[in-house]
């Protein structure tokens, strides 16, 4: 069996049945090629093809294919007729006899040869080097996937494949994006064994194939961290937005045993903003996933440690011990918590978008789909700032833009800046006073139906994308029955806990709340989650901030 493990190297593979031949062949290739390339042998066809599709999942590139001719089961022609479907770029050598040129000269047009040589190759200096230094020159100057990142393979319209590439791309992970109907999407397909009927097929650096993995399991491959290091510490923070990360950093910056728990991706609402032009440093903008993805790495940097895709599913108080219960029923400890779970957008609940989610419908940015909206009239349901981030982000590609907002205007929900980069825009139309009021289509989104709030009158349009921005939902119903909230479930924290200011119910300490402490003590919140929030990345990050300078307080008293 031809052996295909090791470190990711470009790769000659040659293949012959007679062992010593086999032997010699791989020992001549190594003696010129073996510090440059890793060189695998066979000694059959099967065999080979089994060690491409290995070397396809682990991203390793081949280079050459040297085929004995003269091979049982399977000859050399058949053996490269085969390869081409999983290396159709890989220079391909046949090895004959002198009675067997008349085949190798056929097979130049049946397999598009590159080249054959007789036996025997001795010596390799004339014979074989010459050959091979002229097709690794060739090979090396075509344009080759690159090889050590994640692969995706799915559908345009497939859901979870939009999910998984959005799960990468906000968690910083560098992948390959392969369509399915597409050959070399095919080709892994088929290295995977996998028939394309459950998508996406990730291929992980190291070859590991998984068919529409969940987020936990996708992020444990990929190495992101999901398992916390230790059981017990000084702060846990639960969301990684803004204010999450603000906390993190401050946190673990000031000497606290800091973990970050965080469901999805780092970065949250903000993370998923196109262009932040308002945050204060930067002048000519940053985006969104810029601006989390250097606060990821400065919490780090000071030791604070990051869990992705764990969600937290209850807080229990237990003495001077806050618990935090992830879904899978395990936990960690600490002596405070620092709520920055952010918000969700609310769903469209117009019918036919709940089927179409993923397909054509989507909440927030979706930044991955933005090549494919290349020359499309896209709709964008929303009247707020990152409505308009996501208008001025896909108007640079797409064919127009169109901005559907229930209000009278945008003055009321948007920025002034933006208001006027969209009125400079000639492929953005916003209409004022609409609503979507069903969309349709069959795998994908097709059309939808508009409403004109003041005559009531409909139209259909036809569209296949459609980015929703409709205000924001808290993601705090876990904590029902532990901590204070408002009708709308935003967290109740310091002043706001008691209409009269005296202690919120239960409350057993001498003092009364901090400014940002919930009903229970040890535990804050900070960023969009807290009731009466302004609701912006730069308050976010600054309450953060705060969060920590008011647990230092409360563990200096506890």
């Amino acid at each position: 069996m031809a052996q295909a493990a090791g470190p990711a190297r470009n790769v000659i593979l040659t293949v012959d049945d007679d062992p010593g031949v086999s032997r010699a062949v791989a020992r001549d290739l190594r003696r010129r090629y073996g510090e440059s390339y890793r060189i695998v042998r066979a000694e059959s066809g099967a065999s080979a093809l089994e060690a491409l599709r290995e070397l396809k999942l682990r991203g390793d590139q081949v280079a050459v294919l040297l085929a004995d001719y003269r091979m049982p089961e399977m000859n050399g022609i058949e053996f490269l007729e085969q390869a081409l479907d999983i290396y159709p770029r890989a220079r391909r050598v046949l090895l004959t006899a002198y009675a067997d040129t008349n085949a190798a000269i056929d097979a130049i047009n049946v397999i598009d040869l590159d080249h054959y040589l007789l036996k025997p190759w001795d010596p390799p200096e004339e014979k074989l080097y010459p050959v091979l230094d002229d097709l690794l020159e060739s090979w090396q100057a075509a344009d080759r996937t690159c090889a050590g990142v994640t692969k995706v393979v799915g559908h345009r319209w497939s859901a979870r494949s939009s999910g998984v590439r959005e799960f990468l791309a906000r968690n910083q992970v560098p992948y390959r994006w392969f369509s399915s109907d597409e050959p070399e999407g095919r080709r892994l397909l088929a290295a995977a064994g996998a028939d394309g009927e459950r998508l996406p097929l990730v291929v992980t650096p190291d070859g590991t194939p998984l068919v529409a993995p969940e987020d936990t399991e996708l992020a444990d491959r990929v190495g992101l961290a999901t398992t916390p290091a230790a059981e017990f510490y000084d702060l846990v923070v639960i969301g990684g937005g803004p204010a999450g990360l603000g906390a993190a950093v401050y946190g673990a910056s000031e000497g606290l045993r800091t973990v970050l728990v965080e469901r999805s991706a780092t970065g949250g609402q903000a993370g998923q903003s196109s262009r932040i032009e308002n945050y204060l440093g930067f002048p000519d903008g940053v985006s969104g996933a810029q601006l989390t993805g250097r606060a990821r790495r400065q919490a780090a940097k000071f030791g604070a440690e990051i869990l992705t895709a764990r969600e937290v599913t209850a807080l229990e108080v237990g003495g001077a011990s806050r618990t935090v219960r992830f879904s899978d029923g395990s936990a960690i400890a600490a002596h405070s918590v620092i709520l920055a779970t952010g918000v969700s957008y609310r769903q469209l609940d117009a019918p036919g978008c709940g089927d179409l989610t993923g397909c054509g419908v989507f909440y927030g940015s979706a930044l991955t789909e933005a090549a494919a909206c290349q020359g499309h009239d896209v709709y964008i349901v929303g009247g707020a700032n990152s409505a308009g981030q996501a208008a001025m982000y896909l108007a640079r590609r797409a064919k127009s833009v169109t901005l559907l907002v229930r209000g009278e205007s945008l003055e009321a929900s948007m920025s002034h800046y933006l208001i006027q980069q969209i009125d400079a825009m000639r492929n953005i139309t916003v209409r004022t006073g609409t609503v979507v009021e069903c969309a349709h289509g069959t795998d994908h989104l097709e059309q939808l139906t508009l409403r004109d709030l003041a005559s009531g009158r409909t139209e259909l349009v036809d569209a296949q994308w459609m980015f929703v921005f409709i205000g924001a939902a808290p993601l705090t119903d876990w904590l029902e029955g532990t901590l204070l909230r408002d009708e709308r479930g935003f967290v109740l924290a310091g002043p706001d806990l008691s209409d009269g200011g005296g202690p919120p119910p239960g409350w057993e300490l001498d003092r009364p709340p901090y400014h940002l402490e919930t009903n229970v003590p040890g535990v804050f919140v900070a960023g969009d989650a807290r009731a009466e929030s302004a609701k912006r990345v730069a308050s976010a990050v600054g309450e953060g901030a705060m969060a920590v300078m008011l647990v230092h307080r409360y563990l200096e008293q506890s």
